[in-house]
């Protein structure tokens, strides 16, 4: 891997331990435009490496108590079910398409990113049927991941608020799991349908994971509000040229 991607990658992974998110809304415009890899190869080599960093994320959040395994039994399922099939479906769907539909989808994370965590849990107990939301959701969620590569946290930890009244910090460590899940399962469905470069995503990966350290050691000293609509800013910059290089 050269200096130039293993620079990228730590970029990647201080986005995560900054943010708890952005992995893969980087990870595959890097490997698409500054790599030169295809369409495809990007979103599925992304899933991999994203699967295996949101997972050490999810693990320090499991050992500081903020990850909730009963939400993530009930939230995983369906979407791992559906991350997989939208991955085999994604061989029909033209490239331009995944990448107009990522952009868009990029665009609403900036929306997201921008107005901050304003979602609170609803006073008193969680719904009385949060499974067929939660179902719903990850259905969703996983055709989304599996199609585009977008790993979703923006819209996992608002579901996992709302539906199962987790607080905010438990609701973003259980949604790292759920992302490492989630991609895990899309990049088996892309195994067989791209070939991958295995070296460049396990050095990928590898950097990337210093990174979430670096960037989780980095929040107290950076306003999160001032990152987050940074972030959100250049997210709307890079659909835009998306938009135009596709």
């Amino acid at each position: 891997m050269t200096l130039f991607a293993a620079f990228l990658a730590l970029c990647v992974g201080l986005s995560l331990g900054l943010l708890g998110g952005g992995g893969s809304i980087l990870t595959i415009p890097i490997f698409r435009y500054a790599l030169g890899m295809g369409v495809k190869e990007s979103i599925g080599m992304s899933l991999g490496v994203v699967s295996l960093t949101s997972l050490v994320g999810a693990l320090r959040h499991w050992h500081k108590g903020n990850l909730d395994l009963k939400a993530l039994v009930a939230f995983a399922p369906a979407a791992i079910v559906s991350t997989f099939l939208g991955a085999k479906l994604a061989h029909f769907v033209p490239g331009t398409v995944q990448l107009v539909a990522f952009s868009l989808v990029m665009v609403t994370a900036a929306s997201f990113m921008w107005s901050g965590p304003a979602i609170t849990a609803p006073a008193g107990p969680p719904p009385d049927h949060p499974g067929l939301h939660i179902v719903i959701v990850g259905v969703a969620l996983g055709l989304l991941t599996g199609i585009v590569g977008i790993g979703g946290g923006f819209l996992i930890v608002p579901a996992l608020v709302l539906f199962l009244g987790l607080d905010m910090k438990r609701a973003v460590g259980t949604s790292l799991g759920v992302i490492a899940l989630n991609a895990a399962s899309g990049f088996a469905g892309y195994l067989g349908q791209i070939t991958m470069n295995w070296t460049l995503m396990a050095g990928f990966t590898a950097v990337a994971v210093v990174g979430v350290f670096a960037g989780a050691a980095l929040v107290p000293k950076v306003s999160p509000g001032q990152l987050r609509r940074a972030f959100a800013l250049f997210l709307i910059g890079v659909a835009v040229y998306i938009l135009i290089r596709r």
